[in-house]
């Protein structure tokens, strides 16, 4: 390969949205912050200038005298501390987020355009703005599809850019569909080969439901708003839980950009819900495909938001053709009786994120089927590859193993395939080799895999224990993130050398960017990635449940007079998921204060072999509580911390260790703090998304088989002792609870019940409920405002 040419980016503001590929806007107005009112008082010229002093005497003796109307559950003191937390919360708070990007070669070849997707959070508005910037390489030509989703009842707008304007615009009315899936999940956009038509996912139009007025029913329904009737509620409809509350079916949908047409892909089960479409390479002369992944409705819906144990598909269904100069919509041919949805990957449980090879000759996925076997909601993943026919004609698909599982890796090898998407082109220039992210240990990594021989390579750094996040390709170069527990993300742009490995510069840019104040407190910590043994370890055990698990240790640079700063425990939820060596900015914030901070990967977690993730169910409320105990004791041991101010916070299955902690070792904690945690798991199942998840992880993998809407009174026994309200009665530590009032994951009532028994027993309790938020609290004035009271409660019990 010749030398790499030399890239220079200069940054532009706010050009238009990215490119073919589902990106959601939404703008919002709001108005100033309304100015402060100051009371006003009319003296009458009438009175004495003597009798005027005394009055204003009077009444600023009376100011003075009144006590401060302080918020409800803060003093004079505890005030300080939030006012002064709160300017610095806000600094981390808008340092923002790259959440995709896209390149495009120029119209000449010898260069590329970059274009960052940003958020930020909003604040006043409550929301994440979203915006776009470009690194200009050189000049090229750009078509985007823009999607902005409809508020209310209004349509969705589709709008094509071209050369940085607006070239058409569509709307599609609700009658047509709902709102086009957006989430990373259901989501899927495609764009066929000569960019003419564009499969997408988005809700079912709304069924009709009965219609009533004064007279009661209303035969026939009635299709314009009528003040003298109503519409009923109808049949209820089953979603996919949280956050999928009062969403419709996902269904497949064809647009043609020249005409603005839209239908709907017919011939698939009304069971299944669609996901994740692409086109098919088209071939000369033949049918075009489509292929997308489809989970099915039987036997019912459970909650699917970071669960990928539920049993899913990829399916081909041949396109409808269109015919090219048409100025409507005409439909050539269409899927019917004689062209069947076809399951590609009928032989294995679980398949999705299809991509196809650039050249067309074979489909590549991944698969949860550890997932969906064991019932684990997340598990090591595998990936696969099936020979794309290319005469058009399916007979059995053959599914050969790319990435196989890997139970148990030697040290430092590759443990495992955990990659949670691919990009929209993950493919180099070779044709067989793909770039993807993975957690590897306590660090992700980017990775090179050679689809045809099935070789993994690390290709990012592998002197530093920073996390790597891949963003998108430029050619056979690669544009990614790094950052570290201490280091804000920086953009790097990668290129092969030789075989062997790989050079990476760092490219300047106005995105990351932060105040003096933050960078010097940045400047003073340091991290590392710790292994803690595994403390009695038992012949039962497999080797990789016998391993060494990782937990990541933040501190200050050198002691403060030879004294360890108190120390925050900081738990992962999930379990089965992990805490990375990146840049987080809740991390951060509660560090910069003068914490050490100890965040510990279990075993259970995910970048470290399946049996290791495979050894926790069954045993939760036990292992994983051991393990934080043991890898806490290892830092005191060491001497970098101190046993006498510890807090420990963690969210969901976090909450629930920290909750067990403080029941289970209640002189080993000063403070506390649960967001919407898991308390108790007799209470949960009944109300959950997920009621599978209380089985599994209460009886390992027989709780797949054992699953059932209704428990018996010794599964709900059994459930309560595994349960950290099973352990109260020995709780002393102050607690806070952070719970967001639509979690359909774990819901209030489990916060606010264990909450309310550490009440009656006398333990100081703060509660904050946010009304609006579901599981992840992560509206940005509730998660503001939610770790600025985190922070004030540990400054109140740890210094």
């Amino acid at each position: 390969m010749g030398r790499p040419y030399l890239v220079k980016l200069n940054w532009l503001s706010c050009i238009p949205p990215p490119p073919p590929h589902l990106f959601s806007l939404s703008t919002s107005l709001h108005s100033p912050p309304p100015t402060r009112l100051r009371s006003s008082f009319s003296i009458p010229r009438s009175l004495s200038t003597k009798r005027s002093s005394a009055i204003r005497a009077f009444m600023d003796a009376s100011v003075a005298s009144s006590p401060k109307d302080l918020p409800v559950g803060l003093d004079a003191k505890t005030e300080e501390d939030y006012a002064s937390l709160s300017k610095l919360l806000q600094e981390f708070t808008s340092i923002p987020n790259i959440d995709k990007a896209w390149t495009f070669k120029s119209d000449t070849g010898t260069g590329s355009q970059a274009m960052f997707s940003i958020s930020q959070a909003n604040l006043l508005a409550n929301k994440r703005r979203k915006y776009a910037l470009s690194a200009n390489i050189s000049k090229g030509s750009l078509k985007l599809l823009v999607v902005r989703n409809p508020e209310n009842e209004s349509p969705t707008r589709f709008e094509i850019w071209n050369q940085g304007q607006v070239e058409k615009e569509f709307n599609i009315p609700q009658s047509v569909h709902g709102s086009v899936y957006c989430d990373g999940w259901f989501e899927g956009i495609s764009w066929n080969s000569n960019e003419t038509l564009v499969a997408y996912v988005a809700e079912e139009a709304s069924p009709s439901k009965p219609t009533f007025n004064d007279s009661g029913y209303k035969k026939g329904g009635s299709a314009d708003k009528d003040c003298g009737s109503w519409k009923g509620q109808g049949e209820w409809e089953e979603d996919w839980g949280e956050t999928y509350a009062g969403k419709r079916q996902p269904a497949l949908f064809l647009i043609d950009i020249n005409s603005g047409q839209v239908q709907p892909v017919k011939g698939i089960s009304k069971s299944l819900s669609i996901g994740q479409v692409v086109w098919a390479p088209s071939t000369q002369g033949l049918h075009q495909y489509l292929v997308f992944v489809g989970w099915s409705s039987n036997p019912r819906k459970l909650g699917i938001k970071y669960c990928y144990n539920r049993p899913c598909a990829l399916y081909a269904v041949r396109a409808p053709i269109y015919a090219s100069d048409a100025t409507d919509l005409e439909v050539k041919e269409s899927p019917n009786e004689d062209s069947p949805v076809l399951n590609l990957t009928e032989s294995i449980s679980s398949a999705f994120f299809p991509s196809f090879s650039p050249d067309g000759r074979f489909l590549v996925f991944l698969s949860g089927s550890c997932s969906v076997d064991s019932g684990a909601h997340s598990a090591t993943d595998s990936l696969h590859r099936i020979d794309w026919p290319v005469n058009g004609q399916f007979s059995s698909s053959k599914i050969i193993d790319v990435i196989p599982i890997v139970w148990s890796a030697e040290d430092g090898c590759f443990p495992g395939l955990y990659c949670s998407n691919f990009i929209s082109n993950p493919w180099l220039s070779d044709g067989c080799t793909m770039i993807v992210s993975s957690a590897w240990g306590s660090s992700q990594v980017i990775l090179s895999v050679n689809v045809l021989s099935g070789i993994v390579s690390r290709i990012s750094p592998t002197d530093s224990n920073f996390s790597w996040n891949l963003l998108t390709l430029d050619g056979d170069s690669i544009i990614a993130v790094c950052s570290s527990p201490v280091d804000i993300p920086q953009i790097k742009y990668g290129y092969f050398v030789d075989k062997a490995s790989w050079n990476w510069s760092d490219v300047s840019s106005p995105i990351f960017r932060c105040s003096a104040e933050v960078s010097s407190l940045l400047s003073s910590r340091q991290f590392t990635i710790l292994k803690i043994p595994v403390k009695d370890v038992s012949d039962c055990l497999t080797k990789g449940a016998s391993k060494p698990f990782e937990a990541i240790f933040v501190s200050r640079q050198s002691k403060k007079n030879d004294v360890c700063d108190p120390l925050i425990v900081i738990l992962h939820g999930g379990p089965h998921s992990v805490s990375l060596s990146g840049f987080a900015k809740s991390h951060v914030f509660l560090s910069s204060l003068g914490y050490s901070l100890l965040i510990v990967n279990y075993r259970g977690s995910l970048g470290f072999g399946e049996e290791a993730l495979q050894s926790l169910p069954g045993k939760v409320g036990s292992q994983d509580v051991n393990d934080v105990i043991t890898a806490i004791d290892h830092v005191i041991d060491t001497g970098v911390a101190s046993p006498s101010k510890i807090a420990v916070i963690g969210g969901s299955h976090g909450g629930f260790l920290t909750t067990h902690l403080i029941g289970q070792a209640p002189d080993k904690f000063v403070a506390a703090a649960a967001r919407n945690p898991v308390c108790n798991l007799a209470s949960m199942v009944g109300t959950t998304d997920i009621p599978d998840w209380c089985y599994v992880e209460t009886y390992g993998v027989e709780g797949k088989t054992k699953f059932t809407e209704a428990p018996s009174v010794e599964d709900l026994a059994l459930f309560h002792s595994k349960s950290p309200i099973s352990h109260i009665s020995k709780v002393k530590t102050p607690t806070i609870f952070v719970i967001g009032a639509k979690d359909l994951r774990v819901p209030l009532s489990n916060g606010l019940q264990y909450a309310r028994a550490l009440k009656e027993k006398g333990v100081e309790v703060k509660i904050l409920m946010f009304p609006n938020d579901v599981h992840a609290i992560e509206r940005p004035q509730s998660d503001y405002e939610g770790y600025l009271n985190i922070a004030v409660w540990f400054n109140k019990y740890c210094k």
